[in-house]
């Protein structure tokens, strides 16, 4: 007994079965997780990444957040504004996880000119606001320039300030990452052997719980804190910046997304079905398939571990789309047979249905998911995790949809069929009359079309701006702006320099001269570069010094004298996280203004090697570091993996099509649809300057799923036409007619459900909704006019009559 015949015949035991298998992934929903921090963006085994995370352990730096306080109508020196900012620490400090809370209020105000001298030695908590009355004129006078404070804790313009909030450290998970840290720098000196991939598999999942639940205490007081300031409002402006608030913000705006325009397609679709077929059946039976088949797969992504960052974040209503595309097909496959044969009864409806459709389904899912499966030759991971969730997405709907739709036929039995949708029939009529007679003209207009984008396509860059991800009206750009504008930069960037010898090898000697002096060559390169903010390193450390000592310069023996003379609190914060002994390292910890007009990042780093180069040091003497150096090469590799991909996916589809038609002839020229909507899709980009990035990559992928779905339904029915003994021309109108409409079916629901899209904040999501609804509508056009027009033309010989 043929599997069709099987389900036909016992359909109540195969939704049975199903519905079991359903329930059992649906109860892993709960496990699954949206983790859309920056670190997800960074492959764990790339060298930099490695890298990166040896230097961030080697100086330890402290977690921290920031808020930034902006007084509208008083000065910052304000005896009402320090009292918001004892009064917001004070609060802010009952936090359980909170270790300490720097402002102007608490921190040693030491003048650059204070002259104390080295000889007495002196105590910085003297200094402190607390414990001096320092006039509003006088701390103007300490904070204009100050070598440590301005751009930390004050902008240049006096007039916002900033309390810097430093959390306490998870020990088991420090040392954890430790362990883990340690392991993966071995890569740096190639493979890891099988012992090492084991231990850090085991550190990871050790490791896992205890960042999940860091993640959520991390949500926890970002609320706290907002509330917390939210009392401060009505007299200031307040800011909240750092890595922490970005990243709980972005997950949040992920989920909103997934949540509000899951719903909102949902409903969009429900809209257009109902419009389209006038038929509550053809309404519930698809939403149906599409409800049951997004809780599978969710289930599944849980079940395995596979966590939506930013990159997947849409890979929802992707699924809708797949299962969709496939449930329309059928309805249209179904209510053609009915017409076909009045008398036939639903079996032998659900049957033929199959018969017709079973094929062209899975050759579409199996396509499709190649053009999925191009990302992941991507070298970045959350790509190529991308890639493999929307592989199982893909085998989650055509089981469901093959499943569901025929059973619900079948046990609820014959429905009278809709009326004949003239405006449908017109339209397939008119694109098949046009394809026909003017095919010579659509061939020279997708000619045209294609050498259109292929020129746009070579204007790409990956230049871009991370505060740009998000809508100007959106709290979150707010805060990212004003932290780039006024308070030093968004994007950190370190340079690490590499004493020579590794560092003073006698005595009690901290640095040597040479080494402060070639530190400050390097710290005046970085901050002569245009988009340079904020830039701290031992050298604002010796300027501090230099002050105490009466302006004037230090030998290598005092220097270390004031080194000593500070208290172990202070000597970490100022010097702890810019010098490292052990490794004999100093680090500069600079932060680029992203809103810099005309930054080019690459051309930024090129720059700074050049002209650090010049200073007579190699690159072994230094290294450039931290997320401006991980996200321009993350950029970098997603254009190169583009080119890759796409090269990659155009030749494996080739010969896919070839073993599915029998045709060499037929697969190329079914391959030119596919090709055109991912080049249109490009060039589109490449002419309004879009840049691509971590998203946008993922657009030609999804037109070409998209085309390649259209594509095989529309050929195989051409082929089915000829070999019932219809002609190419007669072939190509019944296959309008039929799979024709379907395709306009789908492409209509679905560029308006992703055209709801455009309402989100997050930029990347607008465009994605955009580009892929216009890439269906390119996918459209290319099957129903050149498509066709290149089969009449180079077609060929029609395949054997069937008997």
């Amino acid at each position: 007994m043929s599997p069709i015949r099987g389900l036909s015949r016992h359909p109540v035991s195969v939704l049975l079965a199903f519905l079991i298998v359903a329930a059992g992934l649906t109860a892993f929903v709960g496990r699954f997780e949206v983790n859309a921090s920056a670190d997800t963006l960074i492959s764990e085994g790339n060298r930099l990444y490695i890298e990166n995370r040896v230097v961030q352990q080697r100086f330890s730096p402290e977690e921290f957040m920031f808020v930034a306080y902006e007084p509208r109508q008083r000065s910052i020196f304000d005896p009402a504004s320090l009292d918001d900012l004892r009064s917001m620490s004070a609060a802010i400090e009952k936090l359980e996880r909170v270790k300490s809370v720097r402002s102007l209020v608490n921190v040693p105000l030491i003048p650059a000119d204070a002259s104390i001298g080295l000889d007495g030695g002196f105590n910085p908590d003297d200094w402190t606001m607390q414990n001096r009355s320092f006039s509003p004129q006088r701390l103007k006078q300490i904070l204009s320039g100050h070598p440590i404070y301005e751009g930390l804790l004050v902008n240049r313009k006096q007039t916002a300030t900033a309390l810097q909030v430093l959390f306490k450290s998870n020990a088991r998970l420090g040392e954890l990452n430790r362990q883990i840290t340690q392991i993966q720098a071995k890569r740096l000196d190639g493979k890891l052997g099988d012992d090492d991939e084991a231990a850090l598999e085991d550190l990871k999942q050790q490791a896992a719980p205890i960042e999940k639940e860091l993640r959520l205490q991390r949500a926890d007081e970002v609320d706290a804190i907002r509330g917390i300031v939210a009392e401060y409002e009505d007299d200031a402006n307040i800011y909240l910046g750092g890595v922490q608030v970005l990243g709980v913000d972005l997950i949040r705006m992920v989920r909103k997304d997934l949540k509000v325009f899951g719903v909102a397609v949902v409903a969009m679709i429900g809209i257009v079905l109902m419009l389209i077929f006038r038929r509550f059946l053809w309404v519930a039976l698809p939403l149906a398939c599409c409800a049951v088949s997004v809780l599978m797969t969710v289930g599944l992504f849980g079940l395995l571990g596979l966590k939506a960052t930013v990159i997947s974040a849409n890979f929802m209503a992707l699924q809708l789309v797949l299962t969709l595309a496939i449930v329309v097909h059928l309805i249209v496959q179904y209510r053609d047979e009915q017409a076909k044969d009045e008398a036939a009864d639903v079996r032998s409806l659900v049957e033929r249905t199959l018969r017709e459709k079973i094929g062209p389904c899975l050759y579409a899912g199996l396509t499709t998911s190649v053009g999925f499966a191009s990302l992941i030759l991507c070298d970045i991971a959350p790509v190529r995790a991308f890639g493999l969730m929307m592989i199982v997405a893909m085998g989650v709907s055509i089981l469901t949809s093959l499943i569901l739709f025929p059973t619900a036929m079948l046990l609820l039995g014959r429905r009278d069929r809709a009326q004949s949708d003239r405006w449908t029939q017109g339209v397939t009529g008119a694109l098949s009359g046009l394809a026909l007679r003017r095919s010579g003209l659509m061939i020279v207009a997708g000619l045209a079309l294609l050498g259109a984008s292929i020129a746009g396509a070579l204007l790409l860059d990956v230049e871009n701006s991370f505060i740009n991800y998000f809508k100007d009206s959106t709290r979150i750009h707010k805060e990212l702006a004003f932290v780039d504008r006024e308070m030093g930069g968004s994007t950190p960037l370190d340079v690490i320099y590499h004493l020579p010898d590794g560092g003073p090898n006698s005595g009690n000697l901290v640095l040597r001269a040479e080494s402060v002096q070639m530190a400050q060559r390097i710290q005046a390169v970085l901050e002569q570069q245009p988009a340079m903010g904020t830039v701290l390193s031992i050298v604002n450390f010796t300027e501090l010094a230099r002050g105490l000592n009466g302006n004037r310069p230090l030998t290598e023996t005092e220097l270390t004298a004031v080194y000593w003379t500070l208290d172990d609190s202070l000597r970490k914060d100022l010097v702890g996280s810019y010098f490292s002994e052990d490794s004999g390292e100093l680090r500069l910890s600079a932060r680029i203004q992203d809103t810099t007009e005309g930054l080019d990042r690459g051309e930024l780093l090129d720059t700074l090697h050049r002209q650090i180069e010049a200073l007579g040091l190699d690159r072994d003497d230094y290294q450039l570091t931290s997320l401006l150096v991980l996200y321009e090469d993350l950029l970098e590799r997603l254009f190169t993996s583009q080119e890759l991909t796409l090269g990659v996916v155009f030749v494996v589809l080739g010969l896919a099509f070839w073993v599915i038609f029998g045709s060499l002839r037929v697969a190329l020229i079914a391959l030119v649809p596919n090709i055109l909507s991912s080049l249109v899709v490009l060039g589109i980009m490449g002419w309004l300057r879009i840049p691509l990035d971590f998203m946008t990559i993922t657009i030609a992928s999804v037109a070409m799923g998209i085309a390649v779905d259209d594509t095989i339904h529309y050929v195989h029915r051409v082929r089915q036409e000829q070999k019932s003994g219809a002609d190419m021309a007669e072939a190509i109108r019944r296959s309008h007619r039929s799979v024709g409409a379907a395709l306009i079916y789908t492409t209509l629901i679905l560029v308006l459900g992703f055209a709801l899209l455009a309402f989100s904040d997050f930029v990347p999501t607008i465009l994605f909704g955009l580009l892929s609804g216009t890439a269906m509508l390119v996918a459209l056009i290319a099957d129903l006019l050149l498509l066709p027009a290149l089969l009449l033309r180079l077609g060929g010989k029609q395949p054997a009559t069937s008997t």
